[in-house]
C-alpha cells in the first residue's frame, strides 16, 4: 500500500481518488496550487514538497486533458522533485504480461492493452478503451471510453482519442492530435490540439 498525494482536485482528481482507493493505497489528499484552501486539499505543490518527503509519499498527475502541455509540465515538476509517480490499475482492467508500461499512467475498469503493446509515461485510458496488439502510445495521451486503436498504431505524446472513436491499423497518430468522439481514423488526416 502506497501514501498517495493527487495533484489536482477537480472532478477528474475525484474520480482518480477513487480509483487510488480500489487499487487499495491510502489517499492523503489533493494538491491545488491555486485554491489550496479547498477541503481534502494539502495545500500546494511547493506545501508538499515542504511537508510530506517524496520518499514516503507517491503522487498521481490528475489534471485533465484542458492542456496537455501544463499537464506534462507538472509531470516534470514531479519528477524533478524526486517523487515517484505510480501506475493506477483498475482490478478489472486486462494488461497483458508481455505488454509495457511506463511510468504515471491511470487505466481504468474494463480497459484493455493486449500483448507486445506498449504505454509510455502519464497515459489515460478510460473505462472500455482497447490497445490492441503491437501499438504504441506516447507520453502523456488519454485515450476515451470505449475508443478502439486497432494493431501496429502509434499514437504521437500529447494526444486525445475521442470515446469510441476508432484508429484501423498500421497507422501513425501524429503528436498533439485531437480524434473526435466517434470517428475512424483510417487515413492520414487528423486536426491537431490548439
Amino acid at each position: 500500500m502506497e501514501k498517495v498525494i493527487i495533484y489536482g482536485s477537480r472532478e477528474f482528481a475525484q474520480i482518480v481518488k477513487n480509483l487510488v482507493e480500489i487499487c487499495g493505497h491510502k489517499f492523503i489528499g489533493y494538491i491545488d496550487d491555486f485554491e489550496p484552501h479547498r477541503d481534502q486539499v494539502i495545500g500546494t505543490f511547493k506545501d508538499v514538497v515542504n511537508n510530506y518527503s517524496h520518499e514516503d509519499y507517491k503522487i498521481v498527475n490528475a489534471l485533465g486533458y484542458n492542456n496537455l502541455q501544463v499537464r506534462w509540465n507538472i509531470q516534470s515538476k514531479i519528477k524533478n522533485n524526486g517523487y515517484e509517480t505510480i501506475n493506477l490499475i483498475h482490478p478489472k482492467a486486462t494488461i497483458d504480461h508481455n505488454s509495457h508500461l511506463g511510468n504515471g499512467n491511470i487505466i481504468m475498469a474494463g480497459a484493455i492493452v493486449e500483448m507486445n503493446s506498449r504505454l509510455n509515461d502519464l497515459v489515460v485510458m478510460w473505462p472500455g478503451a482497447i490497445l490492441n496488439h503491437d501499438s504504441e502510445v506516447g507520453n502523456n495521451c488519454f485515450l476515451s471510453p470505449g475508443s478502439n486503436v486497432c494493431g501496429f498504431v502509434s499514437i504521437g505524446e500529447n494526444s486525445f482519442i475521442g470515446a469510441s472513436s476508432v484508429i484501423v491499423n498500421n497507422l501513425v497518430v501524429p503528436a498533439n492530435s485531437f480524434i473526435k468522439a466517434g470517428s475512424l481514423y483510417s487515413k492520414k488526416k487528423v486536426d491537431k490540439l490548439l
